[in-house]
């Protein structure tokens, strides 16, 4: 089905968010492991393959538009030097990405694309109920508990 050429070029933006997502829960995970605060290995690690199913609708809504997904461009990854930066580096981008899937909708409602709008309302709703809003809760946990004492208990 050819679609429509700014839908494409909207979905491959949105790919480039999701890839630098996995990029960088990807690292963050690596160092949490590396740090010994497996509760928070996993939790990432999850977050990580999340993403990359994320990418893989984009990529597969892409091709059957009869597009050409974009798997090299990325966005900087802001990979954090301590716990709290980290889960705020990763808060930052799901807002980030947040926006774009807004905007991207939008654009499917102007172009008639229910479809894709569909789609993208699925991952939004990931997005902000499952992503970013845990990511929230452990920045609150921070502030209540005190880094040390969070730290305690991700290990």
């Amino acid at each position: 089905m050819q679609g429509n050429q700014r839908v494409i070029a909207g979905l491959n933006k949105l790919l480039a968010g999701e890839l630098t997502a996995m990029d960088q829960y990807f690292i963050h995970s690596a160092m949490y492991e590396d740090w010994g605060l497996g509760k928070l290995h996993e939790r990432i690690a999850h977050e990580f393959d999340d993403e990359k199913q994320h990418a893989n609708m984009l990529i597969q809504r892409i091709l059957f538009l009869e597009g050409t997904p974009d798997m090299v461009t990325r966005e900087p990854i802001n990979v954090g030097k301590d716990v709290k930066e980290m889960l705020n580096n990763d808060l930052q981008l799901e807002y980030s990405v947040t926006a774009l899937l807004k905007e991207i909708m939008a654009l499917c409602e102007e172009e008639q694309d229910y479809q894709t709008r569909e789609i993208l309302r699925i991952m939004l709703d990931d997005t902000e109920m499952d992503h970013a809003y845990w990511l929230e809760k452990q920045l609150g946990l921070i502030e209540r508990l005190g880094l040390q004492n969070y730290q305690q208990a991700m290990m």
